[in-house]
C-alpha cells in the first residue's frame, strides 16, 4: 500500500449549475501564488464542481465546508493500476462515501468531515500507512 496524508484543512465542494459562469472568486485562484492545500475546478456539459481549501473570511458559505482530504503519496507512476480501487474497496465496506480528485503526479479523496475516523480506520486495517 502506498502511504497517506491526512490534510489538515476543512475542504468545500461546489456544484455550479450548467452554463453557469464560474465567479471570479474561483478564477482568481488558479493564478493566485498563495499556496493552498488543493484546488480544483472541472467543467463538463452537465456542471462545474469547484473543490477547494475553507477559509473563514471567503465568501463560501460554512455549509459547504464539510469535507476532509487524505493525499495518496506521490508521484505515481502512471502504469501504477488500481490504486483508487484498492483505497476505496475498504471504505465502501466501512460505509464511507469518497470525492476523489487525481492529478498528474498523486490522487486525493476527500471524505465527508464525521465519516473521516471510520475511514482512517478502515484504511490503517487494511494496512494503509499514514505519514501525519
Amino acid at each position: 500500500s502506498l502511504h497517506l496524508s491526512l490534510l489538515p484543512q476543512t475542504f468545500y465542494v461546489i456544484q455550479l449549475k450548467p452554463g453557469e459562469a464560474i465567479p471570479d472568486k474561483f478564477l482568481s485562484q488558479l493564478g493566485s501564488s498563495n499556496s493552498t492545500a488543493l484546488f480544483s475546478i472541472t467543467k463538463n456539459v452537465d456542471e462545474t464542481t469547484v473543490v477547494g481549501e475553507y477559509d473563514s473570511k471567503a465568501d463560501i458559505p460554512e455549509t459547504y465546508a464539510d469535507w476532509r482530504c487524505i493525499k495518496i503519496a506521490g508521484p505515481m507512476d502512471f502504469g501504477l493500476v488500481g490504486v483508487i480501487c484498492s483505497f476505496t474497496m475498504p471504505l465502501k465496506a466501512a460505509g464511507v462515501p469518497v470525492f476523489a480528485i487525481s492529478t498528474w503526479n498523486t490522487d486525493y479523496i476527500l471524505i465527508p468531515r464525521d465519516k473521516i475516523e471510520i475511514a482512517k480506520r478502515a484504511l490503517e486495517d487494511d494496512g494503509w500507512t499514514f505519514t501525519q
